[in-house]
């Protein structure tokens, strides 16, 4: 069977504000915004991998998190392996995210992006 080349180069985030989202994200990752549009971002690490993009949405609607019945359902999250939990977590809390109410492990913390999404930073 001959294989098509496929590449996996980014994953696009629907959220209020698309610029938001990316100086939050180049702040807490040192990445660097590489396109801009009036309604979208593509941000990627400077030492290469999958990138991040994010597109405003008119009708974006946070995610609730815990999950919930009844309310909107995340579709994704984002997980960062990170060295030291509380830095990481102080330097997400500064770049503009916030610390879920729910934490259902000691160790990862989550924390919500400014659209809502979740992000786990953990250790190994």
């Amino acid at each position: 069977m001959t294989r098509t080349p496929i590449r996996w180069t980014t994953v696009c985030l629907d959220c209020p504000d698309a610029h938001a989202a990316a100086e939050f994200y180049c702040r807490l990752l040192g990445w660097e915004t590489t396109v801009t549009e009036p309604d979208w971002v593509l941000v990627r690490d400077p030492a290469g991998g999958v990138g991040l993009s994010f597109q405003s949405e008119e009708q974006y609607v946070a995610p609730t998190w815990p999950e919930a019945p009844g309310e909107q359902q995340k579709m994704i999250h984002l997980e960062v392996l990170v060295d030291d939990l509380p830095a990481a977590v102080e330097a997400a809390l500064a770049a503009g995210g916030r610390l879920a109410d729910h934490q259902p492990r000691e160790d990862l913390r989550v924390v919500l992006d400014p659209a809502g999404h979740p992000l786990c930073l953990f250790t190994q």
